[in-house]
């Protein structure tokens, strides 16, 4: 089964959306949306973008002697990971 995308409300006039994995885990949660439209749409943008999105690697455990400027370095899609695989 896919992860689902769920819709909530927060507040009077704010709304946001958390995708869940399978086993119910919570893999991500979106900033807050003035409408369910504008939600609708931040959807629609994860589902368009995640699958070519480039990993950055913030974390410092890949960082050489000589750091780059960069801030962070872009890295290809693990072997194996549901972004490999499209």
């Amino acid at each position: 089964m896919a992860g689902i995308f769920e819709i909530a409300q927060a507040g009077d006039k704010a709304y946001f959306f958390r995708l869940t994995a399978a086993d119910g885990t919570v893999v991500a949660v979106s900033p807050l949306f003035s409408s369910i439209k504008s939600a609708a749409a931040g959807i629609n943008a994860v589902r368009e973008n995640a699958a070519t999105g480039l990993v950055v690697d913030h974390s410092g455990a890949h960082r050489r002697v000589a750091s780059s400027r960069s801030g962070g370095r872009a890295m290809a899609p693990l072997a194996g990971s549901p972004v490999a695989a499209g």
